[in-house]
């Protein structure tokens, strides 16, 4: 099992992993200004998370070589895996943080809730319907995929419900915004925890 690297310095943290696959590398610093440089081979992913980091205020670097003859799901599910290690190595021990973060995201007709709790337990729960099979080359299945990867290796709950929305394109983009909203919520340090960890155990 691949074990997160230590930060290089507080709250950023470098990534990679390599299978028969995909090789994946990814850097994220929790306290950017939103700056993206992502490729993964998959112009839509691409786009997803660019807009992930902007509306995080992360900033995210993405360097992806998959199996993309074959499809797209290697790629899509295994930078969600690095991303999500990469998150935990740079929380630490997340002393200080809200570590809750809750957001509702609109996209023209599309509406999505997305909620997070960074409580070292993985859990993805998903009530997101799409009217298309694709968005560009991506299968719309490959988001559900995405975020379980994120959230089971970021270690922590995630909560994506759409509540409105008919044009697959808008719902996808509303799901990857909301998340980064309530992800940068979690993330960020609370002025009133003088430094303690957010739980009543001492320890997430």
């Amino acid at each position: 099992m691949l074990r997160p690297m230590a930060p290089q310095s507080p709250r950023i943290a470098s990534q990679t992993r390599a299978t028969s696959e995909t090789a994946i590398a990814v850097t994220l610093n929790l306290d950017g200004s939103g700056q993206a440089e992502i490729d993964t081979g998959i112009g839509f992913l691409d786009h997803m998370l660019t807009a992930l980091t902007r509306h995080g205020r992360l900033d995210l670097t993405v360097a992806a070589k998959g199996d993309l003859h074959v499809d797209l799901h290697h790629t899509t599910e295994d930078v969600g895996i690095v991303l999500g290690q990469a998150l935990v190595a740079a929380l630490g021990d997340k002393r200080g943080i809200h570590r809750f973060g809750h957001a509702v995201v609109p996209m023209d007709e599309a509406l999505v809730e997305a909620t997070i709790d960074l409580s070292g337990r993985a859990f993805l729960a998903w009530d997101v319907a799409f009217a298309h099979g694709k968005v560009g080359s991506m299968d719309t299945e490959l988001f559900e995929e995405f975020f379980r990867a994120l959230a089971f290796n970021g270690l922590f709950t995630l909560h994506v419900v759409c509540k409105a929305g008919s044009n697959a394109h808008h719902v996808a983009e509303a799901c990857f915004k909301a998340v980064a909203r309530a992800l940068r919520m979690a993330v960020e340090p609370d002025p009133r925890a003088a430094g303690a960890i957010p739980s009543t155990k001492g320890a997430l």
